[in-house]
C-alpha cells in the first residue's frame, strides 16, 4: 500500500506592502521644529529633491521652502512639513528622514530603500 506523507503548511502571511510616501522619524521632527523656530518661519518646510550628479549618478538636495509648489507631494507630521517634487518622489518612495547626532557629526539622513549602490563618500547613489 502506498502511503503519502501529508504535510500541513502553516498559513502564510502576505508580504507587507511597501511604505508609501516619505516618513519622518521622531528625531527629524524634533530637529526640524527647532530649526523652524530659530528661523522664525513656522509655516515653512524642508524641500527634498533628487538631482543628477555625484559619483553614482544621483544626489540628494535639501533646502528651506516657504511654501509648497503646485505639484509637490507634501508630507506632514506634528506640524512639520516636507515638500517633494513629483520627479524626485519616484526615487524617494518609502524613504525615511532621520536626524542623527554623533560625536563626529550631525545631520539629516535619508534611509532610502530604493538605493542599489552608493559611492564611498555617501554623497551620491543609484537606483
Amino acid at each position: 500500500m502506498n502511503e503519502q506523507a501529508q504535510t500541513t503548511q502553516a498559513p502564510q502571511t502576505p508580504p507587507k506592502p511597501a511604505p508609501k510616501g516619505i516618513g519622518l522619524a521622531d528625531s527629524a521632527v524634533a530637529r526640524l521644529k527647532q530649526l523652524l523656530a530659530e528661523r522664525q518661519t513656522p509655516d515653512a518646510g524642508l524641500r527634498i529633491a533628487v538631482k543628477g550628479g555625484g559619483c553614482s549618478g544621483l544626489q540628494y538636495s535639501m533646502e528651506w521652502s516657504e511654501k509648497s509648489r503646485e505639484r509637490d507631494k507634501v508630507f506632514e507630521r506634528d506640524g512639520v512639513r516636507v515638500f517633494v517634487d513629483p520627479k524626485s518622489y519616484l526615487y524617494l518612495i518609502g524613504t525615511e528622514l532621520v536626524f542623527e547626532q554623533t560625536l563626529m557629526a550631525s545631520g539629516f539622513k535619508l534611509n532610502n530603500p530604493n538605493v542599489k549602490a552608493a559611492c564611498g563618500c555617501g554623497e551620491s547613489f543609484s537606483v
